[in-house]
């Protein structure tokens, strides 16, 4: 038997992206050839697009664990690593992309509906990406970004046209089975269906699709039983028709008193109170049905109901309620606004939009935010002081050192970019005459030793050694005086 698995948790991790490669070109007779580090590859990324053929979220329920590949790092001569390959996975039409807290990230309806949930990591440059007038061999690569990580839940609701809902044992999946090909577990003894069924009913040339609901119990919408994970199905219905069991022999149950309860229950989940409704009294084929079904008619009929006497065993009213059914659908449909072709929707960069901003934080830390600052500091080596300066001027060309300085930062204040945090140094940007001395090192980054170098140490030496000039000269006539 298939298992129907209509809500999951996916842990997502997009591809990071591969490191940058610093290499030096050296062959005979030419030692130092120039940079040719190559770029690393970009991460893949993981998107989810809508495939007819899919009708269960099944799959995700044994694999919750997705990841796609990392991009490949670069290497000499100019070679870039490849990039890792894009991951698709196909859901259900009807499925609905949300954070863990509820936050709707995508609402996927239509065959072919795509929507990239984690985007892989951008691959490092090398250092023949990175070299330049003043920089001619840098001795740094970047970083591959890594990609992102986060889980999202994923909800099936269910794309049909028509509503069958109703009691459990009410003899909505036998309807089905009668009006549409789709062939629902059908027994003799009292269940409920466990799972939402889809019909496509064709009618003249009208042609819809009718989803059998599983059965709805008293306190559903507060998440008794199982009404939460079934309600989620009726959401996109146009038209509801109530399937009354006339046959019942429950005490306490009658034709009104159900359908007053479900709708209590439709009224508590909310949402659903301007849908047409339709009542299908059920199992008129036997007599005690047939009889009720004419007792209760004058009270179904003064609420404003249009009533249908059916049975799913003989088919008797069949007819008219799938007529009465195509017609509020092409009604739904022709009220419905036209679908808008998809637009493509150019947001520039405002003029005074520096790409960051600066906040203090209670630990008296300066925090900057910004897509390209926390891009840079998470492509950064910081065991290569170069990189580090190489970092620090991008900021200070970006604006970052003026802005803190307006909002009040001091030297040695806290500055924390991302997972980063730095001691901030006003004077560290050397402008743009500033030139690399040895790779892989930063002049400005040196600190001083307390103690003397070997240099000084000798030149403090010589000169105690050497003699003043007035003593050489009080000394001169002792000398001609032997």
């Amino acid at each position: 038997m298939t298992t129907f698995v209509d809500r999951v948790v996916l842990h997502l991790q997009a591809g990071d992206g591969g490191h940058g490669c610093a290499s030096i070109h050296r062959e005979k007779f030419k030692p130092f050839g120039g940079p040719d580090g190559g770029n690393g590859g970009h991460g893949g990324s993981v998107s989810l697009v809508v495939d007819p053929q899919v009708h269960t979220l099944l799959d995700f329920h044994f694999r919750p664990h997705v990841k796609a590949p990392n991009g490949k790092g670069g290497a000499g001569s100019n070679r870039d690593g490849a990039n890792g390959a894009d991951l698709v996975l196909k859901v259900p039409n009807g499925t609905v992309v949300q954070t863990t807290d509820g936050t709707v990230l995508a609402d996927m309806v239509g065959a072919g509906t795509t929507f990239e949930v984690a985007r892989g990591g951008r691959g490092g440059r090398g250092n023949a990406s990175l070299a330049n007038a003043r920089r001619k061999a840098p001795g740094f690569a970047e970083l591959g970004e890594p990609g992102e990580q986060l889980d999202v839940v994923l909800e099936l609701k269910s794309v049909a046209d028509v509503g069958l809902v109703g009691f459990p044992s009410a003899g909505k999946s036998s309807l089905i089975s009668v009006i549409s090909a789709a062939r629902p577990k059908i027994a003799d003894y009292p269940f409920t269906t466990l799972v939402p069924n889809l019909g496509v009913v064709r009618v003249d040339n009208h042609t819809f699709t009718v989803a059998d609901v599983p059965g709805l119990i008293p306190g559903a919408a507060t998440g008794k039983g199982l009404g939460l994970e079934f309600l989620r199905h009726i959401e996109r219905c146009s038209v509801l028709v109530h399937v009354v069991d006339t046959a019942t022999l429950e005490p306490g149950r009658d034709p009104v008193a159900d359908i007053d309860t479900i709708e209590a229950e439709l009224t508590a989940y909310g949402g659903l109170a301007d849908r047409p409704r339709l009542v299908a009294l059920n199992k008129v084929d036997v007599p005690d049905g047939r009889d009720l079904a004419e007792i209760v008619r004058p009270d179904l009929e003064a609420r404003g109901f249009r009533l249908f006497e059916v049975s799913a065993a003989t088919r008797e009213g069949l007819k008219e309620l799938t007529y009465a059914m195509a017609e509020l659908v092409e009604a739904a449909r022709a009220a419905a606004p036209p679908a808008e072709p998809t637009r493509i929707v150019i947001r520039p960069q405002a003029v005074d939009d520096a790409g960051f901003t600066i906040e203090a934080a209670p630990d008296g830390a300066w925090v900057v935010r910004g897509v390209r600052p926390e891009r840079w500091v998470r492509q950064t080596n910081f065991d290569n002081d170069e990189a580090i300066g190489y970092l620090a001027d991008r900021l200070a060309r970006l604006g970052v050192e003026e802005k803190l300085g307006k909002a009040g930062a001091q030297a040695g204040d806290l500055v924390r970019i991302g997972e980063r945090e730095f001691d901030w140094q006003p004077t560290l940007y050397a402008g743009a005459d500033f030139v690399p001395g040895v790779r892989g090192a930063d002049i400005r980054l040196e600190e001083k030793a307390a103690r003397p170098s070997a240099a000084e140490r000798l030149a403090a030496r010589k000169a105690r050694r050497q003699r003043p000039a007035d003593e050489v000269e009080a000394g001169e006539p002792e000398q001609d005086a032997e």
